[in-house]
């Protein structure tokens, strides 16, 4: 048996897909899920969503990694629906691009020193974090 999936933005479906095993960016850390987790809902920090799935009883695939920009996941008979305010997959990250605009997010966040500096810095770092780690898988 195998986890249905969605992955829904505010303009479209940003993914349908099947998988044996995820991984989520919860606020309080990553979650596995695997089939007939408990029902759940979930919020979502920015972070990296990681999926794969066995292929005919044949050892597991590789890990697929989706940038994911906050939100919520509802578990429910192994059904899963993440709600995200965005996604982005390897395919449409430009990897230097995102290496350049990690740095620049990691040296604004070590050079924040009021409190909304820091809380909009930590935003943008975890965002560049994110779309770093997708990115330099092309």
């Amino acid at each position: 048996m195998t986890l249905q999936f969605s992955i829904i933005t505010p303009d479209r479906i940003f993914l349908n897909a099947q998988a044996d095993e995820i991984i989520l960016p919860t606020n309080t850390g990553q979650m596995g899920v695997l089939t007939g987790h408990a029902p759940l809902i979930t919020a979502l920090d920015i972070g990296v969503l990681l999926y794969r799935s066995k292929k005919g009883g044949a050892s597991p695939s590789p890990w697929t990694s989706l940038a994911l920009m906050g939100g919520f996941a509802l578990i429910l008979m192994d059904n899963i629906t993440v709600l995200v305010n965005e996604a982005e997959n390897s395919e449409t990250i430009d990897p230097q691009e995102a290496l350049q605009t990690f740095e620049v997010a990691r040296q604004q966040f070590l050079e924040a020193t009021n409190p909304k500096q820091k809380v909009s810095a930590n935003f943008a770092f975890k965002r560049a974090q994110a779309r770093y780690q997708v990115g330099k898988e092309k």
